[in-house]
């Protein structure tokens, strides 16, 4: 293998071994969501009638 081989092999290594570890780290820290993005299970928004357009 060639020099710029082994250095991309290395770089590839890094980004997706050190992602995974620092996912790991960050839900280990906080597991649970604080707060739900709008449409969420309890928003009510299927209360809302669909959009009705004229054709």
């Amino acid at each position: 293998m060639t020099p710029l081989a082994i250095t991309f092999l290395v770089l590839a290594v890094v980004v997706v071994w050190g992602g995974l570890v620092a996912s790991t780290l960050f839900l280990r820290r906080r597991p649970d969501v604080a707060e739900y993005p709008p449409g969420a299970p309890d928003d009510h928004r299927q209360d809302d009638a669909p959009v009705v357009h004229d054709t």
